[in-house]
């Protein structure tokens, strides 16, 4: 593994911590007293306590560090009817309970005065987990498969876009990067704001596996290392911090939209997942002719099974379904396979431990502890049920005819958020999955958001009918 560059931004215990933890070395958890001489250490001045909401957008709150020890002690309150699809007004005030190790120093502020962060999960007045919490969703999930002798490592592949901004700092969609697949400056133009962001994850105490150009202008890809889901949700929620932040340093404007640009290619979220038990991949079996356990074919059984309501989840906007379409890559119909990437599911080359299964249909604007939660509870539905997934299609579908899909049995995605919808209303998995109140303050949230855009007229309506008609 590479060195970690840390420029004098963290020094000392925390210093120390990020090397082991990139080694490998198990240390112990943080406790409150690290956290508070750390900070004093390290002249922090501000702590942003960092929670997610409903529709995946990161909240925090800033408090001085005079107020951090009030924090580490759980006393931090806020106002939970604020945020969306959180709980009315007459029931609002929240706890926030910090995560002790996700405490961590944003190495682009002042080295005098600097900022630190804090994951927290959020609590009621009463001492119970808020059920409106995102994080608490997952944290059931794993328990789950705790409970079946499983833990689920994941590892997303986040892409995003650079535009230009224009003279009143506001995002265009233009940009005048050229590179394509793996391309190099000077045409991507990209690479330098790729950099920095790369130094600073890994100064975070992320491990950077790759960075490169995308295939559409202005698209690229970092990825970092799987881990647990937990800490990978909550490494998403971070990677797309560290990366709006770091465009907004270079001029530019980053976004996860998954479909800027019409024509092509959109962003997605590949999620590589893997089951482990008793210390070994349970996805991984060298008597089978794929090199794949029963648990692994029954975990795609589970995923193709509850896909349909889980779009909503892993696709969530109107314009993710801009991006679901024949012809740019992103899977449009449910079939998986080991020898090519037109499916909804991949089971990439790696066997033994990396063995794992890639849903390839998720984007980058989900709630990414929402789709994990989701994922692995599909998985271990179809694990617990012995669902058996059909033969694996190894041919690319986007060439098949219709009629060869249907003998087949190859259905397809849902075609809109308002499909989307159809299949997550009512359905008893994702109830279950994400509970009463994610799960109908979502539905309240995607159906507001789809009536609004139904409602709106387009610039394509006004191009076509308006001189037509």
């Amino acid at each position: 593994m590479g060195n970690i560059k840390s420029k004098g931004a963290q020094k000392g215990t925390f210093a120390l911590f990020i090397i082991f933890k990139k080694r490998g070395i198990v240390m112990g958890k943080y406790t409150k007293e690290d956290i508070l001489r750390i900070a004093k250490e390290q002249d922090v001045k501000f702590v942003r306590l960092q929670f997610t909401d409903i529709v995946g957008q990161l909240k925090n709150v800033a408090i001085t560090v005079r107020q951090l020890e009030k924090a580490l002690d759980n006393q931090c309150m806020f106002d939970g009817s604020s945020i969306e699809g959180f709980v009315r007004i007459e029931e609002s005030d929240m706890y926030l309970r910090p995560d002790y190790d996700s405490f961590v120093i944003f190495p682009w502020r002042p080295q005098l005065g600097k900022v630190a962060r804090l994951i927290c999960d959020v609590y009621r007045t009463d001492g119970q987990p808020f059920e409106g919490d995102p994080r608490y969703i997952l944290k059931r999930a794993i328990q789950k498969a705790a409970d079946m002798g499983y833990s689920f490592n994941v590892g997303p592949e986040c892409e995003f876009f650079l535009f230009h901004v224009d003279e009143n700092g506001k995002p265009t969609t233009k940009t005048n990067d050229e590179g394509g697949y793996f391309d190099l400056g000077p045409v991507d133009l990209g690479e330098s704001c790729r950099r920095d962001i790369c130094l600073a994850l890994e100064e975070m105490g992320f491990e950077i596996e790759a960075s490169h150009h995308e295939v559409a202008e202005g698209q690229h890809e970092i990825d970092f290392k799987y881990d647990e889901v937990l800490p990978t949700a909550d490494n998403v929620m971070t990677f797309k911090y560290v990366v709006k932040t770091f465009a907004q340093q270079h001029g530019l404007h980053a976004t996860f939209m998954p479909k800027p640009i019409f024509g092509i290619n959109g962003s997605g979220m590949h999620t590589n997942m893997s089951l482990f038990k008793d210390g070994k991949n349970a996805f991984y079996d060298e008597t089978d002719v794929n090199n794949l356990s029963a648990t692994a074919y029954q975990f795609i059984a589970g995923i193709m099974a509850h896909i349909k309501s889980m779009t909503a989840i892993t696709n969530p906007l109107v314009n993710s379904y801009k991006r679901l379409v024949p012809g740019y890559e992103a899977p449009v119909y449910i079939a998986w396979s080991a020898k090519n990437r037109s499916p909804l599911i991949r089971v990439p080359a790696a066997r033994g431990a990396g063995t794992r299964v890639e849903l390839r249909s998720a984007d980058p604007a989900c709630n990414p502890y929402l789709e994990m939660a989701l994922c692995l509870l599909a998985g271990l539905d179809g694990i617990e049920k012995g669902m058996t997934p059909p033969p694996s299609t190894d041919s690319n579908i986007f060439h098949m005819t219709p009629e060869e899909r249907e003998a087949a049995g190859i259905e397809m995605l849902p075609g809109s958020l308002e499909e989307a919808i159809m299949a997550f209303e009512g359905d008893p998995f994702v109830m279950d999955a994400l509970g009463e109140h994610v799960y109908t303050k979502y539905l309240e949230a995607k159906k507001a958001e789809w009536e609004d855009y139904r409602t709106k007229i387009s610039q394509w309506e006004l191009d076509n009918y308006l001189i037509k008609y």
